[in-house]
């Protein structure tokens, strides 16, 4: 099995996009993506204006080993997210990826992926937040409603307002539980909510742990020196490397769908998450 498809997402970092300044220091702060913001991190009254400097961004060239760039655009129900979709239909250069903000059901994702079906807007990828109520019904349909979704995102602040809870970690553990089901459902990777004390470094990485420990891939985050913390919660240990190898080589050198690896029988699905833990391995060596 190749694994050159599987890709590190375990960080992502935003920045506004009213300040495309920001976005060439963004590259090099060691995440795996860097997500331009025109939604929260914009103010109703310079909305226009930071459409305009984003998409702006990718009429230039981006270097193919930089991080994964994505667009967060706005609600798909509103006028603005309307205007965002226009607009980046209208570029010979549209951004590679877009993050779907306050999905609540298939239909949303079906009906863009629709409008972006003709060159160059065809190639570009998705990347989808959970962070509603009707969102988290639906997502596992959500999750598979479009081969373009490369991740979800599971949206804690505006999720834990709708269950009329915090932020706390395990006050959101059944709704994480449900993104976790449906993003693994369909093979693509999860990221958690930032954190945003950011003074508190001990609990950002409890609660990175955590989340690895559950089933997501990786986890956003708002400054820089969040990002070397995530990286390191998300990526697999020697010991886990050395392990996923010997699991790999076992398979690959039976025929049957049963190998005892160290005493233990292991079933031939789990090479999905081994192939995985080399291939984050590899490109992060």
């Amino acid at each position: 099995m190749s694994t050159t498809a599987i890709k590190p997402r375990r960080s992502l970092i935003f920045v506004p996009g009213n300040k495309p300044e920001w976005f060439p220091k963004a590259l090099k702060y060691g995440a795996d993506i860097v997500c331009v913001d025109i939604e929260d991190a914009i103010a109703p009254s310079q909305k226009n204006s930071a459409r305009e400097k984003t998409l702006a961004l990718f009429d230039q060239d981006i270097d193919i080993a930089a991080p994964e760039c994505i667009v967060r655009i706005n609600n798909l129900r509103s006028v603005d997210g309307l205007r965002d979709v226009i607009a980046i239909l209208e570029r010979t250069r549209p951004p590679p990826a877009l993050m779907l903000t306050k999905v609540k059901s298939r239909d949303e994702v079906c009906q863009l992926d629709e409008l972006l079906s003709m060159p160059p807007h065809d190639a570009i990828r998705f990347h989808v937040i959970i962070e509603t109520n009707d969102g988290l019904e639906a997502a596992y349909e959500i999750a598979r409603s479009s081969k373009r979704i490369d991740s979800l995102l599971f949206g804690g602040v505006d999720m834990s307002a709708e269950l009329r809870t915090n932020l706390e970690w395990e006050n959101l553990l059944y709704a994480r539980s449900r993104v976790v089901h449906a993003a693994a459902g369909a093979g693509i990777d999860l990221l958690d909510v930032p954190s945003l004390d950011l003074d508190d470094l001990k609990s950002l990485e409890h609660s990175a742990r955590a989340s690895a420990d559950l089933g997501f891939t990786g986890k956003a985050a708002i400054h820089p020196r969040q990002v070397p913390i995530i990286n390191a919660c998300f990526s697999p240990s020697t010991e886990a490397v050395s392990e996923a190898q010997k699991i790999v080589n076992a398979f690959e050198s039976s025929e049957d769908g049963l190998v005892v690896v160290d005493g233990k029988l292991l079933e031939r699905p789990v090479l999905r998450s081994m192939y995985r833990i080399l291939a984050i391995a590899e490109q992060n060596s």
